[in-house]
Parts: C-alpha cells; structure tokens; sequence
C-alpha cells in the first residue's frame, strides 16, 4: 500500500521506504528523514535574493547574508525532481519536518482503497446530516 504524503513524496507502507512521487524511486527508510536519500544543493541565497542595490557601494543589500542563512534545495537521486526547499542558518543541520508513526498509518490504511492520484477541485465526501431547523421555533 502506497500513501500519498506531499505532492512530492508517497510512502510505501510494505517496504517501509519513502518514494519520489514524479519517479517512483525509492528514497530512504520511511521511519527516518526521507531528505537523507535525496540530494542537496546548498544555495547561496545571493544567487536566489538578487541584492536590491549595488553590493560594491553598501554593505547591506537586502540580499540575504551567506553567513547568517543558506538555502538547501533537496532532489530525488533517480529523477532530478525537487523534493523540498528549507532556509536554515549556516551549520544548522536539516530540518525534520516530516515524522510519521508508521505502525499507526498502517493501521489506519489497511481496509482503505489505495490512492494513487490525489483528488483536484472537488471537497472531500462528508457524511449529510438530515434535520429540519423549521421544526424547533
């Protein structure tokens, strides 16, 4: 059983392992950071955040300083896709965003179609309620 996460990520709850989405590929061990199987490009924000004003003439540019944050862009190994995109202070290491309990998605998706496409434009099914306002004046 596959389980959409992101628009970039599924987890293969069999195998335990994250995928990339665009590929199909298998990532990383689904019970750890899945950005550990992908691949980092560590930006300067520089190249990003073009400086406003001239960096010969002023110190400060309102382009972000390369010593006070980085930009890491994370990749899938297999296809090249962007997976994730986390601003962090130089040193800092990366940001688990995603923490799961596997053992409680499984249960939960057990008995549930897989879903290999996630739903556009459309409200998720509620259950309707049936009563009359008219019958409590």
């Amino acid at each position: 059983m596959k389980v959409l996460i992101t628009e970039n990520l599924r987890i293969d709850l069999d195998s335990e392992q994250w995928e990339c989405r665009h590929c199909g590929g298998v990532l990383h061990p689904a019970r750890d950071n899945y950005k550990r199987g992908l691949l980092v490009y560590n930006r300067d924000p520089r190249e990003i955040h073009k400086p406003l004003l001239d960096p010969s003439k002023y110190t400060l540019t309102y382009s972000p300083n390369p010593e006070w944050c980085r930009i890491l862009e994370y990749y899938c190994r297999h296809c090249g896709a962007m997976i994730e995109t986390e601003y962090l202070p130089p040193g800092h290491p990366p940001v688990r965003d995603i923490e799961l309990d596997i053992d409680a998605l499984k249960a939960q998706w057990k008995d549930r179609p897989e879903v290999s496409e996630a739903p556009i434009g459309s409200d998720p099914p509620r259950k309707v309620h049936s009563h009359d306002h008219g019958a409590h004046r």
